[in-house]
């Protein structure tokens, strides 16, 4: 029986944002801005763990991918897109509508759902990839949700999941800097005590009983003014990959 790590502060701040998901501009300008940077490197690690051929039409084309958090859909419609079977889950029903008009305004077929890992874990669901990214710092429980994502996992699936480092550089980037100073998120998006170090994420992984086998970091340069992958710099953003043996 899970027990749920939903937290409803944190629903309730992403269900006052839903309506602007999809404006690159809005409130979620950050994650449009790191989204190509996050595809990458998604793209990448599920290619390499399922031996697929990325210049190939479709290449996940009999993959099940659970994006968990999905919000508007910004990770599960590419995901669609390459052909595998998307299933967008997130706690926040207001996301929900958003995230089905505009999948069907593009002509994707994906399922999304008003739920939780725990109650999607509960109805014995399965899935070669899980995609879970920047929720773990939004969740009550995060060993209890990893859980849950890994008994999600087929045997041989891959959970991606990305978060915020607990460091002084990440309080002035991502609570200061896009907060506070650029506006780029309503105040109070971001608590920076729940944010996980890399080691404190891989032990809870390797206790909800999956194996890391990857992590980067997400760097923001600012003469570029955009985003890309570091084997080096985990300061602030950063991303792992772990497999279910």
């Amino acid at each position: 029986m899970y027990t749920s790590t939903i937290d409803p502060s944190e629903i309730a701040k992403f269900e006052a944002m839903a309506a602007e998901w999809w404006d690159p501009n809005g409130k979620f300008k950050p994650l449009h801005m790191l989204n190509p940077c996050r595809l990458d490197y998604i793209t990448r690690q599920i290619a390499a763990e399922f031996d697929r051929d990325l210049t190939q039409p479709a290449p996940f084309k009999g993959l099940r991918v659970l994006d968990i958090g999905c919000g508007g859909g910004l990770l599960s419609e590419p995901m669609a897109r390459l052909g595998a079977t998307v299933v967008g889950a997130d706690a926040a029903e207001g996301n929900l509508p958003v995230a089905r008009l505009h999948a069907a305004q593009q002509g994707l077929e994906i399922d999304y759902r008003h739920t939780t890992a725990e109650d999607l874990a509960e109805s014995g669901a399965e899935f070669d990839v899980v995609l879970n990214m920047e929720v773990i710092e939004h969740v009550a429980d995060p060993l209890a949700y990893l859980t849950a994502c890994q008994n999600l996992l087929r045997p041989g699936g891959l959970m991606i999941c990305s978060t915020l480092n607990r460091t002084a550089k990440s309080f002035a980037m991502a609570i200061v800097g896009a907060e506070y100073v650029m506006g780029w998120l309503p105040k109070g998006t971001h608590e920076w005590a729940k944010f996980i170090t890399p080691d404190e994420l891989y032990a809870l992984i390797r206790n909800a009983g999956l194996v890391p086998v990857d992590r980067k970091g997400f760097v923001f340069d600012k003469l570029s003014w955009g985003w890309s992958i570091s084997e080096r710099d985990m300061s602030v953003n950063y991303v792992t990959a772990s497999v279910k043996l």
